[in-house]
């Protein structure tokens, strides 16, 4: 396929981890608070797995993107800067993990510059966003545009990075996909149930390295999503290890971080542009 935003590369990677912590539990209900059990499994997240995947990041060479709630980076004021710091991004995934489907415009708004104002009183920049569960309003990315953000990852129209139009402007889109998140492959909890399965981590590297050989031959974005408190877990961050490990012997894998991979996508002019707007339900049988 013609155009730059790959840079030569047969594909891209992008690895990103979702660092959720509690957020994602309390969005069910704040009841959830009073689940000991639960909540330290959510906290093992930034605790344990966070300085683990950045350790492993770092004996490998490879940049990454960090999307954390603004909630997390407020109650944890030493996190997001600490991952600036060890030469990775930091960008916008909500204030409190709850999802754009499930609250009004004006409260959508509301979350999203509450999100934006932690990480600016912390002094971390931020180029992009991604909506909690992937579950984007139709306003989101006018959100996303409006506050001067380069990118969203959080659709899934393509498996290469395309252009959203907005009513406030353009951004870069880096689509996202289910079979590319490892919370559905080990997420896993009795309440809130959020997932009901662990796999074993050789079959998810199986199936991810035969994805990124699919997206080399296609030259797509291979746009990985891990949350630390799954993918911290020892056999699933030397899984990840493996994985990086295979893509740099294939030779023609690129790493990048998405504020990146966002600018180079931004000054293609090749790039697919798409405006969004919900389908005309007229017509359409049922409730």
């Amino acid at each position: 396929m013609s155009g730059t935003w790959h840079g030569g590369a047969a594909a891209v990677v992008t690895l990103t981890f979702d660092v959720d912590a509690e957020a994602p539990v309390l969005a069910h209900g704040r009841r959830f608070a009073g689940h000991a059990s639960t909540m330290s499994h959510q906290a093992y997240g930034p605790d344990v797995g966070v300085p683990r995947i950045l350790d492993l990041l770092d004996d490998t060479g490879v940049p990454a993107t960090f999307f954390v709630p603004g909630w997390v980076a407020e109650r944890r004021p030493g996190l997001a800067r600490s991952i600036v710091d060890r030469g990775h991004e930091v960008a916008h995934h909500s204030y409190g993990h709850r999802p754009p489907t499930t609250m009004t415009p004006e409260e959508e708004r509301a979350d999203f510059e509450r999100a934006l104002a932690v990480f600016d009183a912390q002094n971390v920049p931020i180029l992009g966003h991604r909506a909690a569960n992937w579950q984007a309003s139709w306003l989101t990315p006018t959100l996303v545009a409006e506050h001067g953000l380069r990118y969203d990852s959080s659709l899934m129209g393509d498996d290469r990075p395309y252009h959203v139009e907005t009513p406030a402007g353009r951004l870069v889109e880096l689509p996202v996909h289910w079979s590319l998140d490892d919370w559905e492959q080990y997420a896993f909890l009795p309440e809130p149930r959020v997932g009901a399965v662990i796999e074993s981590p050789r079959k998810v590297l199986e199936m991810w390295q035969d994805e990124l050989d699919a997206m080399r031959h296609y030259r797509c974005l291979f746009n990985l999503t891990n949350h630390p408190f799954l993918s911290g877990r020892p056999s699933r961050a030397l899984a990840l290890r493996r994985l990086i490990e295979f893509a740099r012997a294939r030779g023609d894998v690129r790493f990048s971080r998405c504020d990146d991979l966002a600018r180079a996508a931004d000054a293609d002019p090749s790039l697919a542009s798409r405006r969004l707007a919900p389908p005309e339900p007229d017509g359409y049988p049922g409730g």
